[in-house]
């Protein structure tokens, strides 16, 4: 039986984003050995979208309060790359990681999936 699902954000500095998943972020880690650290998730979710060009998979961080979260990530020196845009199931924004990388994070307005029991 499938126990859980594994996310791999690849980076130009990897060293940098676990830090910030670790002393931003304040996720709960394992070191799986020489520094390599794993971090357990809020709930979460995965949706299928229809593709019209090259398939892709994408990785968003989900909040119940946008910009209280905006203000609160801002405060320990995230940088915000994308204004709020409004979108039919929710409020958007991307924020940089340390590495160069970019993160999406929004305030859905769907229904979630994160309480149900599997």
């Amino acid at each position: 039986m499938i126990t859980g699902g594994h996310v791999i954000v690849y980076s130009h500095d990897a060293e940098a984003d676990r830090a910030f998943f670790r002393d931003v972020l304040e996720y709960p880690h394992v070191d799986a050995g020489a520094g390599w650290l794993v971090f357990k998730l809020p709930p979460t979710e995965i949706a299928v979208h229809p593709a019209d060009g090259p398939e892709a998979q994408e990785f968003y961080l989900m909040c119940d309060d946008l910009d209280a979260t905006m203000e609160q990530l801002t405060s320990r020196g995230v940088e915000f790359t994308q204004p709020v845009t409004e979108a039919r199931w929710g409020r958007l924004t991307r924020l940089r990681l340390p590495g160069g990388g970019e993160l999406g994070m929004y305030q859905p307005h769907h229904p979630v999936a994160t309480a149900l029991q599997l």
